[in-house]
């Protein structure tokens, strides 16, 4: 048995374990968030049943989406938006988890190709206050969300499916929970309104767990499965 594979297993159990704890006991997926990492990992991973993965660089994820094209791949974009790359992350990924504003959902919208699904979409909440996270500010989260979840009703292309966050890049555990409560809060409130939402996304390689006990259903976890990466970006989702 590889050593991705071992990892992935042990990752699994992992979320059961935290899933018996979480009162909601809503099915968990796991994204593995592969940027970084070359295509012969994403394969070991995928041969063992992942189908779900995540990348941050556009680029990055296009040269991987066209090697892998005969894989039944579930591509995931996590990273920031910029509005000159809503064209190519409309007509190559499945979902994104980092819309944040009008323009962009528009952006997505508008180049979604009508031959395909609509593009499942998260909005990510900044539950941390931090200025260089991306984000709707969780203390305005509800008025903002409303006006993005109206625009939806002219956005036929796109499929609102939850809420996303990173939380803040502390030691405090407490902080974390709290951050993780508040999320799943939100989350409650808006499954109860919108038939289409049916997905928390948060927690990563250091807090997956936490976040399962606290009502996540949607992990994004990168070095825990793949390993450390050489270079290390401030911020980064995995």
């Amino acid at each position: 048995m590889s050593t991705i594979s071992q990892n992935i297993s042990q990752i699994h159990n992992d979320i059961q374990e935290a899933s018996a704890i979480n009162a909601s006991h809503e099915k968990v997926t796991l994204v593995a968030v592969s940027k970084g990492q070359n295509f012969n990992k994403i394969i070991e991973a995928f041969d063992v049943g992942i189908l779900n993965f995540g990348e941050n660089y556009l680029q990055e994820a296009l040269d991987k989406k066209k090697q892998l094209e005969k894989f039944p791949i579930q591509w995931h974009f996590l990273g920031p938006i910029q509005s000159n790359k809503c064209k190519l992350i409309a007509e190559n990924f499945n979902w994104v988890h980092s819309v944040d504003r009008l323009k962009v959902m528009k952006l997505l919208n508008d180049n979604r190709p009508l031959n395909i699904l609509p593009l499942n979409i998260c909005i990510q909440i900044n539950t941390s206050g931090e200025e260089t996270k991306s984000g709707i500010p969780i203390k305005d989260a509800k008025t903002q969300l409303i006006e993005l979840i109206q625009a939806l009703n002219e956005l036929p292309n796109l499929k609102l499916r939850g809420i996303m966050s990173i939380p803040s890049n502390t030691e405090d555990i407490k902080q974390i929970i709290d951050e993780f409560k508040a999320m799943h809060i939100l989350y409650s409130e808006l499954k109860n309104e919108i038939d289409t939402i049916d997905t928390l996304s948060m927690g990563m390689s250091s807090d997956f767990k936490l976040a399962i006990e606290y009502g996540s259903n949607l992990v994004r976890i990168g070095t825990a499965i793949f390993g450390v990466r050489a270079i290390k970006t401030q911020g980064e989702d995995n």
